[in-house]
């Protein structure tokens, strides 16, 4: 019989990994319980009194386990570390979002089917991409009403933002449109000779509540997407203008 005593070491490692899997699922139920209760708002609010609580006592902890040492609330290697290696963990951090992305839709899809897959990746994106906006806000300190800078600012630290390239044209006081040039999902599926993957459907709600959180007023519309044709310049195209 297997007990806690007699785990191999494998086992024991296998073991912590599954107690911090467990942990953060835990943490986004709470999150998702209090948005159900109180709305998104002040979901976010108590979530950042929670996370900054968290993050204290768990790094104290762990330093503490393994024996490191801490500067402030970071660990002292980590601190120490120079900025283009810290540059290339942000951006590691962000291919693993995007590959752990891309294994929930494989999962989905290969034990039951392509569009329940595509059904849970837009209901996904109706709730991370609102969140996504809502922690780039309090990051930057933007006001409630930004505006199109505000929004031009906020693109900018999305996690998309680390592994695709994008750009901005057509600027106006009003409008403006943003490009996605090079996509990393889809240079992967062209490379393998396969057709774009269409994510019109999800890209919809992904632009158009990022932008209504960063500022209510902003509006969204599809340049195009796939399965839209479009030029080899870009992949997907988006317009948002201000609605006062």
């Amino acid at each position: 019989m297997k007990t806690q005593e007699n785990l191999t070491h494998e086992e024991l490692i296998i073991h912590i990994f599954d107690f911090f899997q467990r942990t953060m699922v835990h943490y986004t139920l709470w999150y998702n319980e209090v948005v159900k209760q109180l709305g998104v708002d002040k979901a976010m609010a108590i979530m950042e009194t929670a996370w900054q609580s968290s993050f204290k006592i768990q790094m104290e902890r762990i330093a503490k386990t393994l024996n490191f040492e801490m500067d402030g609330l970071y660990p002292k290697a980590m601190v120490n570390l120079d900025s283009d290696t810290l540059k290339s963990l942000k951006k590691a951090m962000a291919v693993n979002w995007l590959a752990n992305d891309g294994v929930w839709f494989q999962a989905v899809e290969f034990k039951e089917n392509m569009a329940l897959a595509k059904s849970c990746n837009d209901a996904a994106w109706s709730h991370f991409s609102p969140f996504e906006a809502l922690r780039i806000k309090n990051l930057l300190g933007l006001s409630e009403r930004p505006g199109l800078e505000g929004l031009k600012q906020a693109l900018q630290f999305r996690l998309y933002a680390e592994v695709n390239k994008q750009s901005i044209a057509n600027e106006t006081d009003t409008s403006f449109d943003f490009y996605m040039n090079e996509c990393r999902v889809q240079l992967a599926r062209k490379r393998k000779g396969l057709d774009d993957y269409p994510c019109k459907s999800a890209g919809i709600i992904e632009y158009t509540t990022f932008a209504s959180t960063i500022d209510p007023r902003i509006k969204t519309q599809v340049i195009g997407c796939p399965p839209d044709k479009h030029p080899e310049e870009w992949f997907c195209g988006w317009h948002f203008y201000l609605n006062e």
